[in-house]
């Protein structure tokens, strides 16, 4: 299990070689690229209005050291603890981004391709609702900050118990 929060860039083919290099039971990875959008029209609800919500020029990721990455290690346990998982890594970039730009990798190797694929989706759906991130674009109107969607919360709890 790796997890990094860095301003660097990261290299997605390179991340997923290291996931199985020494692991010959790795039958499968999962992975997942965040990127970030240059515009929210996906956020919008049904019937908004396209001026409603200005094209993002930039976005900045904060975080609280220490606490960011012990949330995302928490989430990695749980992922572990109902999947057999081979390998993980998480890595979710901080400070000033452009669309178009890598924020986020998740990679999850397993023996199997369901629990790759389950596990990456668990994850990266509690990554977005668990892990103290604060996110605020830039556009040509000012910035604003970005609150947590309602469609991440729905995605979350269907990993939880009836």
């Amino acid at each position: 299990m790796t997890i990094s929060v860095q301003e660097a860039d990261f290299d997605t083919g390179a991340e997923i070689s290291a996931l199985t290099m020494e692991d010959p039971l790795a039958g499968a990875v999962a992975s997942f690229v965040g990127l970030v959008r240059a515009d929210r029209l996906a956020d919008q609800q049904v019937g908004a209005s396209v001026a409603a919500q200005p094209a993002v020029t930039a976005m900045t990721l904060e975080h609280y050291p220490g606490m960011t990455e012990a949330a995302l290690a928490d989430i990695v346990a749980a992922a572990r603890k109902r999947w057999e998982l081979r390998g993980v890594r998480v890595i979710h970039r901080v400070g000033r981004l452009l669309p178009g730009e890598r924020i986020v990798f998740v990679g999850v190797a397993s023996a199997h391709r369901g629990d790759a694929f389950a596990a990456c989706e668990f994850i990266m759906d509690y990554l977005k609702t668990q892990a103290p991130f604060w996110k605020k674009e830039e556009t040509p109107e000012g910035g604003r900050w970005v609150d947590a969607r309602t469609t991440d919360e729905h995605a979350a709890k269907r990993w939880q118990p009836d």
